[in-house]
């Protein structure tokens, strides 16, 4: 199952420290720059552009804050998504890698493993500057850890013009093809902004190897979560691919029915001191990392086995008077279940530790019977098996 508390390794944040110390950023700047950047990401996203990275406040604190956390984010999918067969080598391809975050992320991640095998990262960004901050951060890294087995190959490209594509097309096939971040700040122009982007997956998908995976990760915002899904329905609509996880079924997603919904990840985290003290100073809490994603493959290879009774955790569970609840999601489709505390047991008392993110299997759920319609709120039962099969917070 990997790591269930993810980590920035010292060597990450000493690559990227040289970067950010060249900078000379006061403290208070480093920490007004962080608060610019969060607002433009969260609150004004119309302007959001790449130029942030070569602007003297802004880019050392996208590189001192917000690189460890996606960075994070991505290791924990790499510990979620099958073991690489990687007997002649790991070849990953990075798409829109902005400085490097994503490249960054697996070459610390398959240093730290030890895995026997050759690393091959392909880059592609359409800011120079990016690229070169990428550079410099893999050339420190693998100095200050005397890697010798990997390699970094980065190409300047519009995702959108495509003529990426031709350029990486004789390094295929990738084993790994990562897309951080960056979805949801392509084809925002466009009139089918899902069809643009499902386009774009499927040609990504055309470059995996056989036994592969697509990694997208998007912020956990729900105009970009909800596009995420958009995009996620069109491509299984077309049988481009599979869903690895999160999903737990192939169906339309059922987030989608209301337009206030939609789904997204918490997963626990040691934040390192530096992004303790930025947060502190900014007002932020940085103590789970939030995140839409899916991990999509042409193999039809799927986290758990799928079964009627075997569902996802998609919210957190709610403490209420005299009974806690949460959502649920399988191929039925989004339902909530609650457990009244009277009716706790050692059958069900795994229910306890229900949190997102969680897979669930639940032998019996209940739905009484109120005005002539059954409701449509499940119940448990005192006499309910109920198990975790696949956790992803530390078990109490």
């Amino acid at each position: 199952m990997g790591r269930l508390n993810a980590t920035v390794s010292p060597k990450v944040l000493d690559a990227i420290h040289v970067n950010v110390e060249r900078a000379d950023l006061s403290n208070r700047e480093l920490a007004q720059a962080v608060a610019e950047l969060s607002r433009i990401f969260t609150k004004d996203r119309d302007g959001l552009n790449g130029s942030y990275l070569n602007d003297r406040f802004l880019g050392p604190a996208y590189l001192q804050y917000f690189l460890p956390v996606n960075l994070a984010k991505i290791q924990v999918l790499l510990d979620e998504m099958p073991t690489p067969e990687v007997d002649e080598g790991f070849s990953v391809l990075d798409l829109g890698a902005g400085p490097g975050t994503g490249a960054l992320a697996v070459l610390d991640w398959w240093h730290q493993r030890e895995l026997h095998c050759t690393l091959s990262v392909t880059a592609i960004d359409g800011s120079a500057e990016a690229l070169r901050q990428a550079r410099q951060l893999w050339d420190r890294y693998c100095q200050a850890a005397s890697v010798r087995a990997a390699s970094l190959q980065a190409y300047g490209g519009d995702l959108e013009r495509r003529v990426w594509l031709e350029q990486v097309k004789p390094r295929a096939p990738f084993d790994l093809i990562i897309l951080a971040n960056c979805l949801n700040e392509v084809y925002t122009e466009a009139h089918d902004s899902t069809a643009m982007r499902t386009g774009l997956i499927a040609e990504s998908l055309s470059l995996l190897a056989p036994h592969g995976t697509v990694m997208i990760v998007e912020p956990a915002l729900r105009e970009t979560s909800r596009e995420l899904l958009h995009v996620r329905d069109r491509l299984l609509q077309e049988k481009s691919c599979t869903v690895y996880s999160p999903c737990l079924h192939e169906l339309s997603c059922p987030a989608l029915v209301k337009l206030d919904d939609w789904c997204h990840e918490e997963r626990p985290w040691e934040p390192p001191v530096i992004i303790q003290e930025i947060g502190e100073s900014v007002g932020f809490i940085k103590d789970a990392l939030k995140f839409s994603y899916l991990l999509l493959r042409k193999d039809a290879r799927t986290i758990v086995e799928r079964q009627p009774d075997v569902y996802r955790v998609v919210s957190e569970l709610r403490a209420m008077k005299g009974e806690k609840r949460a959502w649920l999601c399988n191929e039925q489709g989004r339902q909530e279940v609650g457990r009244q505390d009277r009716l706790a047991s050692r059958c069900n008392e795994a229910f306890n530790q229900w949190h997102r993110g969680a897979i669930v299997q639940i032998e019996k759920i209940v739905h009484r019977e109120r005005r002539g319609k059954l409701s449509r709120l499940g119940r448990l039962e005192r006499d309910a098996e109920v198990q975790i099969v696949r956790s992803v917070w530390p078990m109490q």
